[in-house]
């Protein structure tokens, strides 16, 4: 299993369409994350940004992260939840969530 983190702005203007939406994702989506060997997938919010985090239980990332984005569903899904954002992401990265760094991870007790 490894643990992924991303960033990207939420554009105020758009605050509650997005927040409506995530408030009942569509099943097909999930679906299609769950498929994809996506666990655990979180979103959280802190003023006007978003902090994406997923666990990823597969052995090829790419391709699983090629068949979410090749998914009818969840293109449609895209066109919804795109315009309410706005990418973090360096240039020519082809990220739309900026990627983060992990530094730290608590993985038992402390002895």
């Amino acid at each position: 299993m490894r643990r992924y983190g991303s960033v990207i702005r939420l554009r105020p203007e758009h605050r509650d369409t997005y927040l409506q939406l995530h408030a009942a994702v569509w099943p097909a989506v999930e679906r299609t994350l769950h498929e994809a060997n996506i666990r655990n997938y979180t979103i959280f919010l802190h003023g006007d940004l978003l902090f994406g985090y997923y666990e990823y239980v597969g052995g090829d990332h790419d391709a699983d992260q090629a068949r979410i984005a090749a998914d009818p569903q969840t293109r449609e899904w895209w066109k919804l939840t795109d315009p309410c954002q706005e990418s973090l992401a360096e240039p020519g990265t082809g990220h739309w969530w900026a990627p983060m760094r992990e530094v730290w991870h608590l993985t038992e007790e402390p002895a």
